[in-house]
């Protein structure tokens, strides 16, 4: 009896072990299937949303209102910023303690009027307007601080402390992104309207001017845009102003005399003898670019400011 009662003591026990090894077994793969299943989820949602950033259609309205409510707030206050540093560097009595003050302001003010707006719905465009704001929240940060430098250093001074801040250097980065970002966008929508236009353009490594003059102005300014970005060169004057003076420099045959081949040294050679202004595209656009396809932005049809 006692041998009967070990044996089926013993058949239990291997019975239940067997179903303990199947239930971990099962555990374990129910973990792993839906571990499996949440990345791929998020990967779909992933590849979904990269997917809608690039097919979202910009429309035109999108541009301007963009202009309107972000950037020309910022361009107010960018104005106002190169206004007093020119300012400062030709008048050594300038008063660069209340400079600093009225800037760091008018740069929270401005940021308040960005952020009112939402321009979320489209990608590039709320991606412009993210680093307007943080480019104008870094501004104020940089005037803050550069009010207390003005206590102690003269106009030359202040200016080379301001320009090696790096704060300031991160709002200029933030300045250029929301350039780059905006002018992208205007090239999306380009694309919508004429096929042989690309919504996407690189700039390559080496642009020839061969390849250039093949271009169309919007990816002509999509790409200045970007090698002002690339320089972390903020400047008065937008990337169409440069478009232009490269275009001209290339027509008159100068860079045939000089023997450059290559579109970013020209770009830089114009930038470092200071021979690109705002307001250069408007004083030739009819001239030059009147069949082009651009959207209708006061500063690609009224003098720029």
């Amino acid at each position: 009896m006692e041998k009967q009662l070990t044996r089926s003591a013993m058949f239990y026990s291997i019975g239940f072990i067997f179903m303990l090894v199947c239930a971990v077994g099962a555990f374990f793969y129910g973990v792993q299937y839906g571990s499996e299943q949440t990345k791929t989820s998020y990967e779909m949602k992933q590849l979904n949303s990269e997917a809608k950033s690039k097919s979202t259609p910009y429309q035109q309205q999108d541009l301007v209102s963009y202009y309107h409510t972000v950037f020309l707030p910022y361009r107010e206050f960018q104005n106002e910023w190169f206004n007093a540093l020119k300012k400062l560097e030709q008048d050594d009595s300038a008063d660069g303690n209340a400079m600093f003050k009225d800037l760091s302001k008018l740069a929270k003010k401005k940021a308040g009027e960005v952020a009112s707006f939402n321009m979320q719905q489209s990608p590039l465009l709320g991606e412009a307007q993210t680093s307007v704001i943080k480019s104008l929240e870094l501004f104020e940060q940089t005037s803050n601080r550069a009010v207390n430098k003005a206590k102690t250093l003269n106009t030359a001074k202040l200016i080379a402390a301001v320009n090696d801040d790096s704060i300031y250097q991160a709002a200029v980065k933030q300045s250029l992104s929301s350039q780059q970002s905006y002018y992208s966008a205007m090239m999306k929508w380009a694309a919508t309207v004429n096929s042989d236009i690309p919504n996407e353009y690189k700039f390559p490594n080496i642009l020839e001017i061969s390849k250039w003059n093949k271009l169309p102005l919007i990816v002509k300014n999509k790409l200045m845009a970007d090698h002002l970005l690339s320089h972390k060169q903020l400047t008065n004057f937008y990337p169409q102003d440069l478009v232009i003076r490269i275009d001209e420099f290339i027509k008159t045959g100068q860079a045939s005399k000089m023997k450059i081949r290559s579109i970013a040294a020209i770009a830089e050679l114009l930038m470092n003898t200071a021979a690109v202004r705002n307001g250069d595209y408007s004083s030739g656009f009819e001239q030059m670019y009147s069949k082009e396809v651009l959207p209708l932005l006061p500063f690609f049809t009224t003098t720029s400011s």
